[in-house]
């Protein structure tokens, strides 16, 4: 059975088992160490370790500043809060002087479930993507987690990475030639009908319909688009040729995030039918997560629905 873990764990169990390689590692947290699952680096390496409190916006400045002395800062807290709360730091300190610091947003989407409207952050993906030069980050599961950290632990300039709070099943160790790389999509699943185009958590569920498609004789091809900006454009422009149409699929609003980036770069150079599944614009509720996935349609089946509306929607 493949193994079972959130992605907020993967990427603190990361940080530890990173540390050593990388001294000039860093962490700072806003007093939610236990969520963010920083704690354990502040237990293995307490001096190199910042609790910041309940201070985002002077958390992320004092990274800027560690990040002059050739320090490679990673800043912790709710996604709600990192894209937020600090996104004039991040933006002002961090983005406009091209600082290497690294933002990593915990418990973003749906799944964060019982926290409710207020703390299911779906804008962050639009919100970040938005900052020029801002590199966009949302691993699926453990195993591209703990390879996104140590990807970003050796790429020059700021970044923003989303975590999840539900655990997830590891899919990406399993897949023949699978390759990390930030920028570049991996192909999970060939396909020649239709392409769901997935990020995090999603793309586990798109796995899931591109199964069940094939059993109605619809072959789909599965894109894990990892990296939200920079898009890989060559790998979107592939699959509108090659099978055209699209699905892109996000625990997210479907406003700003992976279905726009991609409707806007296929309007100029390929324009084929795309249909963006996501949160339709509009607050979470409360509830277990599961539960709250299912009333917004963040469903395998729902993908598999919209998959077959894109390819009755060809010429």
């Amino acid at each position: 059975m493949a193994e079972k873990i959130a992605t907020r764990a993967a990427y603190g169990n990361a940080l530890v088992e990173l540390a050593e390689k990388y001294p000039d590692l860093v962490v700072f947290d806003a007093d939610l160490a236990g969520a963010t699952m920083t704690k354990g680096f502040m237990k293995a390496y307490p001096d190199r370790f910042f609790d910041m409190g309940i201070a985002e916006c002077n958390m992320v400045g004092v990274a800027a500043g560690l990040s002059t002395c050739g320090k490679k800062p990673f800043v912790n807290t709710f996604a709600m809060f990192a894209a937020g709360r600090a996104w004039e730091q991040v933006r002002n300190s961090v983005c406009y002087p091209h600082l290497n610091v690294k933002v990593i947003g915990s418990h973003g989407g749906l799944s964060v479930g019982e926290d409710g409207a207020t703390h299911q952050c779906i804008e962050d993906f639009a919100i970040m993507r938005a900052i020029p030069g801002m590199v966009v980050l949302c691993p699926c599961d453990g195993h591209e987690m703990r390879l996104a950290t140590e990807a970003l632990l050796n790429y020059e300039g700021p970044a923003y990475m989303r975590l999840g709070r539900l655990a997830v099943e590891t899919v990406t160790d399993s897949i023949e030639g699978y390759t990390f790389e930030i920028g570049k999509a991996s192909k999970l699943v060939e396909g020649k009908d239709v392409t769901i185009i997935a990020t995090g958590m999603m793309v586990q569920m798109a796995l899931k319909a591109a199964e069940a498609l094939k059993a109605e004789g619809i072959s789909a091809r599965v894109l894990d688009m990892h990296t939200i900006k920079p898009l890989d454009e060559a790998a979107v422009l592939a699959a509108a040729k090659e099978t055209g149409c699209i699905v892109t699929t996000e625990e997210a609003n479907v406003l700003g995030g992976l279905g726009a980036a991609v409707c806007e770069y296929l309007a100029e150079a390929c324009p084929v039918p795309v249909i963006r599944h996501g949160v339709n614009d509009e607050f979470g509720r409360s509830g277990k997560a599961e539960k709250v996935l299912e009333a917004y349609g963040l469903t395998p089946e729902k993908i598999a629905e919209c998959a077959k509306k894109a390819v009755s929607l060809k010429k």
